[in-house]
């Protein structure tokens, strides 16, 4: 499906605009909605591609820029150490709150654009994943993606790293799919346990698969990159999407 990437809409939210990039197919229509989280250094042209992959089967994408209140609307962190110490940094500046609030005015975006059918998912890499999970906690999300989400098992995200998620995770709704890498550091093996334990206890609705591969896998862009597992995995949650958006 030819798909447009040219578009953004900065949001209102709380703590400030907020720039979303859409992403979605070039033809007349309505489509299922997705919110994309990005990792640490926003969106990226890696970001972008992974938008449009979505996109080109048949879904409206929108991509917040995650730090919004601290950097002008537009900017991208390289993926080099500046970048990263920065990405970083952000992550645990920006009260949990503010995500929270940020997933809630892209919903309301998304599904109140002309070309959205009003269903919603969410997606998110790295710390995006993390929030994919989060906006999950909203009613209306139908089903979320969540790859090598990050902080969840140590409760470390935001301001004074000291987030909710694992207490709140019965509050997801819909579907949830989780994938990890077993050789991602920043995710161990006994953090996996706990969070695949915390699932278990609260009776979420869930998928689980691990898979041999690092942080970032699905990054096509440096060593890391692994493209048969990515579209393995793009094909995970496209069936998660396709089940629950499209019914």
């Amino acid at each position: 499906m030819i798909i447009r990437g040219d578009e953004t809409t900065d949001v209102p939210t709380p703590s400030g605009p907020m720039r979303l990039h859409w992403v979605r197919p070039a033809i007349d229509g309505r489509f299922p909605g997705l919110l994309f989280f990005s990792e640490i250094y926003q969106v990226t042209a890696p970001i972008r591609r992974m938008a449009a992959i979505l996109a080109g089967h048949g879904y409206i994408v929108g991509v917040p820029e995650v730090y919004h209140e601290y950097e002008p609307a537009g900017t991208v962190l390289a993926y080099d150490k500046p970048g990263t110490d920065r990405g970083n940094a952000l992550k645990f500046v920006k009260p949990v709150r503010a995500y929270d609030a940020d997933a809630t005015s892209g919903f309301d975006a998304l599904t109140g654009h002309a070309a959205c059918t009003g269903r919603v998912g969410a997606m998110g890499v790295c710390l995006g994943g993390h929030l994919a999970f989060r906006a999950a906690f909203d009613r209306r999300v139908e089903a979320a993606a969540c790859f090598y989400a990050t902080d969840i098992h140590s409760g470390t995200l935001g301001e004074g790293k000291r987030d909710d998620s694992l207490a709140r995770m019965g509050d997801a709704r819909g579907e949830v799919l989780f994938v990890w890498g077993r050789q991602d550091p920043h995710v161990p093996f006994e953090g996996r346990q706990t969070i695949r334990a915390r699932l278990e206890e609260t009776g979420t609705n869930y998928q689980w698969h691990e898979v041999n591969a690092p942080h970032a896998f699905l990054r096509d862009e440096g060593p890391r990159y692994d493209p048969a597992l990515a579209f393995q995995c793009y094909g995970l949650a496209l069936d998660l999407f396709g089940r629950h958006l499209r019914g």
